[in-house]
């Protein structure tokens, strides 16, 4: 098994390198997707989430208001610090399920947005960072998803510079450009993962 960490800051287009790694064959654990799972109605994650910090993060129909929580603890540190308590012990031990499941020669993909703020880097045999500037990504969270501007700037700020996350990295994908040009460079990204995978067999 070749395990790889996928990481890169808000807007930089992480998810888009997730996707096409899946498609070319790897097994992708996404951990903001398993987070998501873990704080469903009914669950222990979301009981817990209440707990900490009310029922007004609570939309009407029951569901985790992602939104009204993002604005709480990107604002506080120590509320986010509260957060990831809950939610980083649940996420690890489903990721550590899914990995335990794939096949011995495969691909694992974990796509991570934090691997450079918790200092995981070591414990991947490579990690790939998503790379986009400054402007680009606030620029994206601004018009793509609908951001207050504000917010964006809280979130961006709440995670690891641009140079932090570039210290950590094996490889940089560069996605300020195309989506036919980010398509290029995982179709290399691809090739060079098997070509590392096949070597360390």
């Amino acid at each position: 098994m070749f395990r790889v960490g996928l990481t890169g800051g808000i807007g930089a287009g992480k998810s888009e390198v997730s996707r096409r790694l899946a498609a070319q064959g790897a097994v992708l654990i996404d951990a903001d997707a398993i987070a998501r799972a873990m704080v469903a109605p009914g669950t222990p994650g979301l009981a817990e989430v209440i707990a900490g910090f009310g029922a007004e993060v609570l939309g009407a129909d029951g569901e985790l208001d992602r939104g009204r929580l993002g604005e709480i603890v990107f604002a506080d540190p120590a509320k986010l610090a509260v957060l990831n308590g809950i939610i980083h012990p649940l996420v690890g031990r489903r990721m550590r399920e899914i990995e335990s499941a794939a096949a011995p020669d495969a691909i694992v993909v974990h796509d991570v947005p934090l691997i450079a703020e918790n200092k995981l880097a070591a414990g991947y045999d490579l990690v790939v960072v998503v790379d986009a500037s400054t402007r680009a990504r606030l620029d994206r969270l601004v018009h793509r998803r609908g951001m207050a501007r504000e917010q964006a700037e809280a979130r961006m700020a709440a995670q690891a510079s641009r140079k932090e996350r570039l210290a950590i990295a094996d490889i940089v994908i560069d996605n300020s450009g195309s989506l036919a040009e980010l398509d290029r460079q995982v179709r290399d990204l691809w090739s060079e993962l098997r070509r590392r995978a096949d070597g360390g067999r």
